[in-house]
């Protein structure tokens, strides 16, 4: 049952929100709470009908991969971020499957750009080091858990 604030009050306690409602009624609620790709969680709208499932908001950050979890019940999965719909990798999917952070997260909208054209190596640096970087290389911190395991 639709309030109103309800979406405020998601927006502060979920990392992902799946809305069963018109896309439009969704836009218009969330558009004054959108602050950051970082911080937003995952909005996901699922027609009335079961349609279809759309993420409008944090599909590197959930998004995709919930719509994908919801067509398995019916809806056709309707995703749009440029790295899957080309069948390529995204920063934040590496970084996912390493158990890693990116710790420059600035970084990520020219390396999706460059995934989306070749492959792009991932190298893997102990240390001791430094390492220095430009504007254009991401880079992934692996948690303790996954330095641990290695």
């Amino acid at each position: 049952m639709y309030n109103k604030g309800i979406f405020k009050k998601a927006f502060e306690e979920y990392d992902a929100i799946v809305a069963v409602f018109a896309t439009g009624i969704v836009v218009r609620e969330i558009a004054p709470l959108i602050e950051d790709k970082w911080k937003d969680p995952a909005v996901i709208v699922v027609d009335s009908s079961m349609n279809f499932a759309i993420p409008l908001l944090g599909g590197h950050h959930g998004g995709n991969e919930i719509v994908r979890k919801i067509a398995k019940i019916g809806p056709i999965p309707v995703v749009t971020t440029a790295t899957e719909v080309h069948n390529r990798n995204s920063v934040e999917g590496i970084a996912r499957a390493l158990g890693c952070e990116i710790v420059n997260r600035s970084s990520t909208v020219q390396v999706n750009c460059a995934l989306l054209d070749e492959d792009v190596e991932v190298l893997e640096i102990k240390g001791p080091r430094i390492v220095i970087v430009g504007d254009d290389v991401s880079v992934l911190k692996k948690s303790k858990q996954e330095t641990e395991k290695t």
